[in-house]
């Protein structure tokens, strides 16, 4: 494993400053993702307001990596749609795969390093994973 990903000073300040990092009350949907590899987890709490994320909730427990992705998805979740974030989270996936472009989602680009580093991929996606599905229950709600 490349160190320099873990010494990245921007994905470091990432993983300290996680906004949403409390769970809500009573969500209309929740979600948790876990990293089978290296036991990474993320829970998303979300509420809806016209079809659009107006709340979130964090629990991270997760390596740099997962913290900086979950810090970026918390930036820019309010006011996007399941249908947004369900883009979002097929986009990060294929992009990481090699099979897509970069992803638009505001700031993703700082994982571009990690690219090659398979093994870390599903930390980086977990965020994103947990908040479509989370969205996608509370539309359902």
């Amino acid at each position: 494993m490349n160190a320099s990903l873990y010494q990245n000073r921007e994905i470091l300040r990432l993983a300290s400053e996680i906004p949403f990092d409390e769970r809500l009350a009573d969500p209309m949907g929740t979600a948790e993702r876990r990293s089978p590899i290296c036991g990474s987890r993320v829970t998303v709490d979300v509420n809806l307001a016209e079809g659009r994320v107006s709340e979130v909730g964090l629990l991270v427990r997760a390596c740099a990596l997962g913290q900086a992705s979950a810090s970026l998805l918390g930036a820019a979740v309010i006011g996007r749609t399941p249908k947004e974030l369900a883009d979002a989270r097929d986009a990060l996936a294929a992009w990481l795969d090699g099979s897509g472009a970069a992803p638009g989602w505001p700031g993703l680009s700082i994982f571009e390093p990690a690219l090659s580093y398979t093994a870390r991929h599903p930390s980086i996606r977990l965020a994103f994973e947990a908040a479509a599905e989370a969205a996608e229950k509370a539309r359902g709600a």
